[in-house]
């Protein structure tokens, strides 16, 4: 139901940007409503590599911990994530960056799901486009505060 997608050019390369975004563990560092973050496995294919990871999400008066299967396509700077258990009917998310100038890249983000509560549901619902600017923004400040600030 709540679907969000973002196309963005960033003043940092592909590589930092999928490196920011592929260190699920760090999320709780930085990102809003993230109070725990649990790799519970890794597993290297050569050309990809499939990490599952548990999140915990506290908003208001809930907290609610989710699993999620990601793909990590480093050749490719693509990021896929599929849901697996947790309060979702369904998640799935992606990032794909691409280099477009020196020291530039773009960014384009997609994420799409549908809690099984519905009073969960209604709640995100009111402030859904209002978590996601946020979300943005906070992988926006953890690239400057990891990458510095571009030059203008």
């Amino acid at each position: 139901m709540p679907r969000h997608s973002e196309n963005r050019e960033m003043p940092y390369t592909a590589r930092q940007m999928y490196n920011l975004v592929a260190d699920v563990a760090s999320y709780p560092e930085f990102l809003p409503w993230t109070a725990a973050a649990r790799i519970r496995r890794r597993t290297d294919f050569g050309d990809h590599e499939l990490m599952e990871a548990d999140l915990v999400i506290s908003f208001k008066v809930f907290r609610e911990r989710f699993g999620s299967r990601v793909t990590l396509w480093p050749s490719l700077h693509r990021i896929d994530t599929e849901y697996l258990d947790g309060p979702f009917k369904y998640l799935k998310s992606y990032w794909h960056f691409e280099d477009v100038a020196e020291g530039r890249c773009k960014v384009e983000f997609f994420v799409d799901f549908e809690f099984k509560n519905r009073v969960l549901q209604g709640v995100i619902g009111a402030v859904f486009n209002e978590a996601m600017l946020r979300i943005v923004r906070a992988f926006e400040s953890r690239a400057e505060a990891l990458y510095g600030t571009p030059a203008a």
